[in-house]
C-alpha cells in the first residue's frame, strides 16, 4: 500500500502487481488500476486494515505522523521515506524495492546513470515558492533544493534556520533573486497567480512532478528541468 504519489509510481513502474492500494492523488502511472485510500494527509485508515496490505510506503513530509503511528498500532508495518537529496532519495527507493523483492529496475539504474552528471544551467540565484496567504519558500535541506543545486540553480533560501520560511505578504517583492520558480503544486501557481508578487525576477512553472517527486521522474527530470530553467 502505498500513500505517496511518488513512491506509487516507483512501484508501479517496477511491478504492479505488487499494490495492494494507493491514494486518490497518485496520478502516475496513467491508468492505474488499484483500490484508493483517500489523500496523503487525510487517508481512510479503515479501508487501508480492511486491504490487509504487508507493508505501507510512507514518507515524513506527505504523510501524518499520527497515521503512521495508529497504522504501526494495528500491526501494520509501516516504511517511512525521508530523502533530503538526489543520492538518498536513490538509495532510498534502491532499499525499498529491495525489501519488496524487486531490486535494482532498469528505471532506477537510469536515473543513477543521469544524476551521475545532469545538464547544468548558467548559475543563478533563485527562489522557489511552494505556497501562497502565506507566502512559503523552499529553505534549508530540502529535496527539491538539491535538486536545483545539482543543476546550476542557486536557492537564496537555502542558509534560512528553517526548512520552508514563511514570508509576510510584501516580502516577495524584495527578495534578492533573479529567477522564481514556481512548481505547480503543492500551490498550482498560475502566469496570473504568484509572478506579480516577484516583479524583481523572471518566473518559470515548473512539473512538481519533476522537482518533487522522487521514482521514475527522476529519469527525465535533469532535461526536463534544466530546459525550463534556461528558457
Amino acid at each position: 500500500m502505498s500513500l505517496v504519489p511518488s513512491l506509487t509510481e516507483a512501484i508501479a513502474a517496477t511491478d504492479a502487481g505488487l499494490l495492494a492500494g494507493a491514494t486518490d492523488w497518485c496520478t502516475h502511472p496513467a491508468g492505474l488500476d488499484v483500490p484508493r485510500v483517500g489523500g496523503t494527509k487525510w487517508p481512510d485508515l479503515a479501508r487501508v486494515l480492511e486491504l490487509a496490505p504487508d507493508l505501507v510506503v510512507a514518507n515524513a513530509e506527505e504523510n501524518r505522523d499520527e497515521d503512521v503511528a495508529a497504522l504501526r498500532a494495528a500491526g501494520v508495518p509501516v516504511w517511512v521515506t525521508a530523502p533530503a537529496t538526489v543520492p538518498q532519495a536513490l538509495d532510498s527507493l534502491a532499499r525499498m524495492l529491495q525489501v519488496l523483492g524487486r531490486s535494482d529496475p532498469a528505471w532506477l539504474r537510469r536515473a543513477r546513470d543521469v544524476w551521475a552528471a545532469p545538464p547544468a544551467v548558467p548559475a543563478v540565484d533563485a527562489v522557489v515558492p511552494i505556497w501562497r496567504r502565506p507566502w512559503m519558500v523552499l529553505g534549508r535541506d530540502t529535496f527539491a533544493g538539491d535538486v536545483l543545486a545539482r543543476l546550476g540553480v542557486r536557492n537564496v533560501f537555502a542558509g534560512h534556520a528553517d526548512r520552508y520560511p514563511q514570508l509576510g505578504r510584501d516580502e516577495p517583492a524584495a527578495v534578492a533573486a533573479e529567477l522564481v520558480v514556481f512548481p505547480d503544486e503543492p500551490y498550482a501557481f498560475a502566469p496570473d497567480d504568484g509572478p506579480e508578487a516577484w516583479p524583481q525576477a523572471r518566473p518559470v512553472f515548473v512539473s512538481g512532478r519533476h522537482l518533487t517527486w522522487y521514482g521514475p521522474s527522476l529519469v527525465e527530470a535533469p532535461e526536463v528541468l534544466a530546459r525550463r530553467l534556461s528558457g
